[in-house]
Parts: structure tokens; sequence; C-alpha cells
């Protein structure tokens, strides 16, 4: 690595102790979720208050809303000639993480 990639103290330590792994390391599915673990719940809350306090349909719409927005992200990603893989991946962290930006 050159050093004028070293634009931060923590990289240029992280760089040296050789913590990065040598080679791309698949994620697993888990650490998606376990990334995505507050908007997952943010979410639940949401249709949960929605289901009790308005109406099961209002609920069943904001499912289908992250379902849609889960789909397109999808097909952008395959489009983008990413893996089936790295596209299901990418396009739910991507709705989980872009959805709670507004919060």
């Amino acid at each position: 690595m050159r050093p004028e990639q070293c634009v931060t103290r923590n990289h240029i330590e992280v760089c040296h102790g050789s913590a990065l792994p040598s080679a791309p390391e698949r994620i697993k599915f888990w650490m998606v979720l376990r990334g995505s673990l507050l908007p997952i719940l943010v979410w639940t809350g949401v249709g949960c208050f929605a289901y009790f306090v308005y109406n099961p349909v209002v609920a069943i719409a904001l499912g289908g809303l992250l379902t849609l927005l889960f789909i397109v992200g999808f097909g952008l990603r395959r489009r983008a000639k990413h893996s089936v893989r790295c596209s299901a991946y990418g396009a739910l962290g991507g709705v989980l993480d872009k959805s709670i930006t507004g919060f």
C-alpha cells in the first residue's frame, strides 16, 4: 500500500498490524442481519404499531413497499452483473440501510 492511500491513523495501524484478511472473504447472511438489526427492529415496531393502531392493511402495505424496494434493488444489482448471492445480500442491506435514514 502506498503512503498516500493511508489517510487515517487507524487505517495505517490496521494495515501495519495485518488485521485485514489477505484475500476477499465471503460475507455470511447472519453478518448482514446482525449489521441491520436496528432497522429490522424499527420496521418491525412500525409494522406492529400500524397493525394494532390502524389496520392490518396498513401493515401489509408497509411490508409490500419494503418487498418492492428489495426486488428493485435485487434487479438493479443483477443487471450490473452481480451474483445472485451478492444481489440478495446487497438488496437486503441496501433496503434496510436506506429506509432507516429518514429516522
